[in-house]
């Protein structure tokens, strides 16, 4: 099932993508009450089933049967219920997570990260999997993205993935913890790399260098639907999902989920330890191997390039869609 949220008339409604159309979820579960004879009512079908992606995550014992059988009839569905995707006015998946994480996973993008500063490697990364929280309210889909004067100094894109909680736990071992993930997305994580560099100074962050935006979307992507390109291993499941990064046209990234030191079961064991996670919580594996400008800059496969006014900036993932965002200046 690949989900999304798409905004109508100034609202953000739930749906499910069908080849090239959305079904909006709150319309069609409404179908199906009334076809069952229960109480269709709004209110009635927000208990029942939420009224948002993050709600159906909530609601995923009743949600998801009714919603892949609501799917495998899509044919048959009254064409009210649909609405075109190219013309859908998409925001991330889950516009305001409870909680969003951020880890380090990829050995490749922290050596050479380390290298350009002339530093060695770090031997702690081999010995737990760091992670950071990052701003859950300043989350942004697809479309323009308004960037303020000092956050605009040496800005960068960061290709991610990141995995979305779907059930309650704490504590959890890598060995059941990956029975916790309920899909995956593309995550950018914006960098404000001179903010970023002059806060970590302090050994403290990242925070301004980072909290103003970060992008998700533009589909959450249920497990079932990457079984295919699942490589399954004693640490945790892997993906074999191609993984680039361009900037108005031109690719400069280019790597694979499948290369993640840290798989997700080893991050979501490191982040449940002690506490709760929670269904809706997002967690991203960090920076693919050549997948952000201070790394390409450093490595000098780019020379000194930064974002700047009216770029386009391109993250793909396959399987998992292209997340576009155009960069506005603003004062």
């Amino acid at each position: 099932m690949k989900l999304v949220t798409f905004r109508r008339s100034g609202e953000l409604r739930p749906g499910a993508v069908v080849g090239e159309r959305i079904l909006d979820l709150r319309a069609a579960f409404a179908h199906r009450e009334r076809e069952a004879g229960r109480d269709a009512s709004e209110a009635a079908v927000r208990a029942r089933y939420g009224d948002s992606v993050l709600g159906f995550i909530e609601h995923a014992e009743v949600a998801r049967p009714e919603a892949e059988e609501l799917l495998a009839r899509a044919s048959s569905l009254p064409e009210a219920l649909f609405l075109e995707l190219s013309g859908a006015d998409l925001t991330a998946p889950i516009p305001r997570p409870p909680s969003m994480r951020d880890g380090y996973a990829f050995r490749q993008h922290v050596e050479a990260a380390r290298r350009n500063r002339g530093v060695p490697m770090i031997p702690e990364f081999d010995h737990f999997p760091v992670f950071y929280f990052t701003n859950h309210q300043a989350v942004v889909g697809p479309g323009p993205l308004p960037v303020r004067p000092m956050q605009r100094e040496r800005l960068d894109f960061e290709l991610e993935a990141a995995i979305v909680v779907g059930r309650q736990g704490a504590n959890l071992s890598a060995a059941e913890a990956d029975a916790h993930v309920f899909g995956y997305m593309i995550m950018n994580d914006w960098s404000a790399r001179a903010v970023q560099m002059q806060e970590m100074t302090l050994s403290l962050g990242p925070a301004k260098g980072k909290d103003f935006a970060t992008g998700l979307g533009p589909f959450l992507v249920t497990c079932d639907e990457l079984a295919d390109r699942r490589i399954p291993g004693p640490r945790g499941d892997r993906y074999d999902l191609a993984m680039t990064a361009s900037v108005n046209g031109r690719q400069l990234s280019s790597g694979n989920l499948r290369d993640m030191h840290w798989t997700f079961a080893e991050i979501l064991e490191r982040v449940s330890y002690g506490v709760t996670v929670f269904p809706g919580d997002v967690i991203g594996s960090g920076t693919v191997g050549t997948g952000c400008l201070l790394e390409l800059n450093g490595s000098k496969i780019t020379d000194n390039l930064w974002l700047q006014h009216g770029d386009q900036v391109s993250l793909a993932i396959e399987r998992l869609g292209a997340l576009d965002n155009s960069i506005v200046a603003v004062d």
